[in-house]
């Protein structure tokens, strides 16, 4: 009898030991029971299981440079349906998930920069996935949401940029230069975390 005991508590504590290795190593750990949510920070993407089956990939955006994106294992500390962030203007954060302090997986108004480093360093999502992972999660409970984000294997993304190549126009050149011409006139409205600005030139609204 105690030579069984004895072989299970080895083999108890190789297991254990290989679950510390593969955390150290930045491995993932074998899917479990509820919902697992692993951000992959070079690809960013991110990888949602439900019980151990693949549910959803989606694009995302962590933080660029000079906001980090902390990394590690977490569990949910708190959900909000719609948060407005009071560091970034009262930025919106819809359907936000809370893992560590003021770092949240939520919503954001800036589809276009899916995919690629761009936040203050929280872990933005379409606001299509974010409300589907927020009533999975709320479905499943907080207590069976594992969130996991790490520098995984895969081709590190680019920052994002909006620089364009384009020949300039007329239309290009003219718009140029009221730009310099009202430039003194400028004021930024909801600037932001989530959100985007819009410049008002006099009484022209640009989006």
């Amino acid at each position: 009898m105690k030579t069984i005991l004895s072989v299970k508590s080895f083999w108890r504590g190789i297991a254990g030991v290989l679950a510390a290795l593969a955390i150290f190593a930045g491995l993932p750990l074998k899917a479990s029971a509820g919902v697992n949510v692993n951000v992959n920070l070079n690809t960013q993407r991110m990888n949602v299981s439900v019980d151990g089956r693949h549910y959803a990939t989606y694009k995302v955006s962590t933080g660029k440079r000079g906001y980090t994106t902390p990394t590690g294992n977490y569990r949910v500390q708190r959900m909000e349906k719609m948060h407005y962030s009071r560091k970034y203007n009262n930025s919106p954060m819809p359907h936000s998930i809370f893992f560590r302090g003021g770092f949240a997986i939520h919503g954001t108004g800036a589809i276009s920069r899916l995919g690629s480093v761009a936040s203050h360093g929280c872990v933005r999502l379409h606001p299509r996935d974010a409300r589907e992972l927020y009533n999975l999660v709320k479905a499943k409970g907080r207590r069976s949401t594992k969130i996991r984000l790490a520098y995984g294997p895969g081709k590190k993304a680019k920052r994002f940029s909006n620089k364009r190549k384009h020949r300039k126009s007329y239309s290009t050149r003219r718009t140029t230069n009221l730009f310099n011409n009202v430039r003194k006139n400028r004021r930024v409205v909801a600037s932001g975390e989530g959100s985007r600005a819009i410049y008002i030139f006099g009484g022209l609204g640009l989006d």
